[in-house]
């Protein structure tokens, strides 16, 4: 199938306006020489509609589900109510929402009660604490997958009716699998193919263990997105491999296209090429399974409706 006839409803991708009344501390604030990524310094500038279009030109995305790009967290239900306005100029982009509310906090029931008042809002994502690498803990530490008060907050999403984007990088699959299996009500949506930052055999090894882990549990979801490696790295053939290991663990009924724009442009060259490397890596895709990936998915895990954007 040609890419460009391909519709698309890119589930992940972020705005922000350096211009704006919002700040964004990892952007704006002091430079991280640790990012995931490698060097982010170019992708320091606003993005919105218009950058976005530029990016995706030539493609037919038809609507987006934008996720929070970690505005200052005191400014979580701004962020929405600027969505909300870049809606009202163009309700493709975004078609939907996900925010943010920081589950761990003593407010976190206020503001996703504020935040699950939108009518664009599907779900939240609340990144839980995290080891920086394979060989550090973090076990129950506050704010961690065992920080009580996290697992409180957590289950405040089912009480609204919201989805839970769970981003976390593959060591700590496992556990939030254990986590996940507590909530059957929840939604859980894991993002980028859950961040298989170490492309080894061994490594290659324990992310499977942990994405089966989650894919065994009926409530949850993949985006297919974000295959970047660290040090700015795009390595085309196993980003191939894990595209094609991800959509086969959880079946294209709940895998989803997206692009992590422009945090993507970190380590793809372009928007083209991460499409031809999902399509590259499933050759003998049918069309009806194309639709679901890229769009139909999408739309279905977020509530939207399809017809009304194209």
């Amino acid at each position: 199938m040609e890419a460009a006839a391909l519709r698309i409803l890119d589930a992940h991708h972020h705005f922000w306006n350096f211009e704006g009344d919002g700040y964004y501390p990892w952007l704006q604030g002091e430079y991280n020489e640790n990012f995931f990524l490698g060097d982010y310094t170019g992708m320091l500038q606003t993005f919105l509609p218009e950058q976005y279009g530029g990016a995706t030109a030539g493609y037919s995305v038809v609507g987006t589900v934008h996720v929070e790009a970690e505005r200052a967290r005191d400014q979580e239900v701004a962020e929405t109510r600027f969505l909300e306005s870049l809606h009202g100029a163009d309700s493709r982009f975004p078609a939907a929402i996900v925010a943010h509310a920081t589950l761990a906090r003593q407010d976190a029931a206020e503001v996703l009660a504020q935040q699950a008042a939108s009518p664009l809002v599907r779900g939240i994502r609340s990144k839980p604490v995290t080891s920086p690498s394979t060989d550090r803990s973090v076990f129950g530490e506050p704010g961690t997958l065992q920080d009580p008060r996290f697992i409180e907050g957590l289950a405040l999403l089912e009480t609204h009716g919201l989805s839970w984007d769970l981003r976390v990088p593959y060591w700590h699959l496992s556990e939030a699998a254990e986590v996940v299996e507590q909530f059957p009500g929840i939604t859980v949506i894991i993002n980028h193919c859950g961040l298989p930052l170490d492309r080894s055999a061994d490594g290659i090894a324990a992310w499977r263990v942990g994405m089966e882990a989650l894919a065994a549990l009926p409530n949850t979801a993949v985006k297919v997105s974000e295959l970047g490696l660290p040090r700015n790295r795009w390595d085309r053939a196993s980003n191939e491999a894990v595209v094609a290991d991800t959509v086969a663990i959880f079946g294209y009924e709940r895998s989803m296209f997206a692009s992590n724009l422009p945090v993507a442009t970190l380590t793809a060259p372009t928007f083209g090429e991460v499409v031809d490397t999902v399509l590259a890596a499933l050759p003998s895709a049918s069309r009806e399974q194309l639709d679901r990936l890229f769009s139909e998915t999408a739309a279905e895990y977020y509530n939207v409706d399809l017809s009304t954007l194209t």
